[in-house]
């Protein structure tokens, strides 16, 4: 996740419906590419174009590497962000994906399971893959094969103003103990008392999209439930609409209906201090600390009842299963995972970098600072994939629905009987998304 967090997702992952948009493809060059000299072998590689500060330090990446090493080229393609996934998957259905790609962390299974990918489990050495975080790894993992690893992961918490907590003689929460339902019920109506309009909470409703499914889905997995069931067959009747569910649901439900969040229109309801907590990620964060200062505090989302959860995952690289360039397309992805490489990225973007040697050194993470608490979520138990499925495209599109439903003030059982019976009905129609062909190989050898 980073700040362009709020773009849609992409539609179902039925190979038949993504074909179309291959005469659509359009892919935008990277500046600064130069022709490789005759002989040269040229590495493709695509990347999202996201924040122009992340843009500029993977195409320095490139340019230092490309400097490094005369006996081979990489070649830069950036794709605009909104349309990414759909752009990709139609060069995958067309046979025409680079050597090493980006994905978006959560859409990773469709990928594989379409056989578009290449297991990395025996490129990479011993030593990174003991040094990434859990986090990565098990955005990454699917049915035992690790098919992708990322540069920096991301972070998601409540961020609050200790002014405004210590007026109300609110307890300050951890990762061990944190705030009940219960008590951040009552604190929030506490705050709004010697508040002017009772509004106390931003929960980033401004964001829409795929923010719904990655902020409030820890919620729900806090109360014991779930966006799919993962311990069985992966469907979601039963479990998306379960009490659990339903309970968290109805939770933030009660919270918009009482007037206690903040609708952000102008998505400046913490930095102008109407409100004094906000649910947010590290790309916040430094906004947030330059009005606050030493008032900010970054605290954990609540326990529901089975312990506070977070959200993870990010952008994330893999090697397309027809990769002309193989064994140089790991080289690249392994200079990208050096620790001062993870920390340009980091530095940038302000996202969570990917391995513990980089943690150690980030001025923002290592122990101690301002946003070790995302840190220690990623590495402790606290941190929850996105279901690793080929349906995420249809769960993360059908829960989006629902939530639009829940916030507006529609019933919460239905609005979630809904998503289910959309989910279960996708995942009915690829019969469970067995593995087959190339995946089915590299997945089970």
């Amino acid at each position: 996740m980073t700040k362009a967090i709020a773009s849609g997702a992409p539609g179902p992952c039925r190979v038949s419906r993504l074909a179309p948009l291959a005469a659509a493809l359009l892919l935008a060059g990277c500046p600064g590419n130069d022709a490789a000299p005759p002989g040269v072998p040229t590495l493709e590689v695509w990347a999202h174009a996201g924040q122009e500060s992340e843009r500029v330090v993977l195409r320095r990446q490139v340019e230092r590497f490309n400097a490094a090493h005369g006996e081979l080229r990489v070649r830069l393609t950036e794709i605009p962000e909104g349309a990414y996934n759909a752009q990709v998957q139609a060069a995958a259905v067309a046979g025409a994906l680079p050597d090493l790609l980006e994905l978006d962390g959560p859409y990773l299974a469709s990928y594989v399971w379409q056989g578009h990918l290449r297991v990395l489990d025996d490129l990479l050495p011993d030593s990174l893959r003991a040094d990434l975080l859990p986090s990565i790894v098990a955005q990454g993992r699917w049915h035992g094969r690790l098919w992708s690893v990322g540069t920096f992961d991301s972070g998601l918490g409540i961020y609050a103003d200790g002014a405004r907590l210590r007026e109300v003689g609110a307890r300050i929460p951890t990762l061990e103990r944190p705030w009940s339902g219960a008590e951040l019920d009552a604190l929030l109506e506490r705050l709004a008392r010697g508040d002017p309009d009772g509004a106390v909470l931003d929960l980033k409703l401004d964001y829409a999209g795929e923010w719904y499914t990655y902020a409030f889905s820890p919620l729900i997995q806090s109360a014991g439930g779930d966006l799919v069931d993962r311990t069985g067959g992966g469907g979601a009747d039963g479990t998306l609409n379960g009490p659990a569910a339903v309970a968290a649901c109805a939770r933030v439900q009660r919270w918009i209906e009482r007037g206690r969040v903040d609708p952000n229109i102008d998505g400046a309801a913490f930095v102008a201090r109407r409100v004094a907590l906000a649910f947010g990620g590290h790309w916040n964060y430094a906004e947030y600390a330059e009005e606050l200062g030493d008032e900010l505090l970054l605290l954990p989302l609540p326990d529901l009842g089975r312990g506070t959860r977070t959200g993870q995952g990010s952008w994330t690289w893999a090697l397309s299963a027809g990769a002309r360039h193989p064994e140089t397309a790991t080289r690249f992805l392994l200079y990208l995972m050096r620790t001062e490489q993870i920390l340009a990225m980091s530095a940038t973007n302000g996202a969570v970098p990917a391995t513990r040697s980089a943690v150690a050194r980030s001025p923002h993470y290592r122990p101690g600072g301002p946003l070790r608490l995302f840190a220690d979520q990623l590495q402790g138990r606290w941190a929850v994939p996105r279901p690793r499925t080929p349906a995420y495209p249809v769960i993360t599109a059908e829960f989006q629905k629902a939530f639009d439903r829940i916030r507006g003030g529609g019933d919460v059982q239905e609005a979630l009987d809904g998503a289910s019976r959309a989910i279960d009905r996708e995942i009915a129609d690829n019969r469970g998304y067995p593995l087959v062909g190339r995946a089915r190989e590299e997945a089970l050898r």
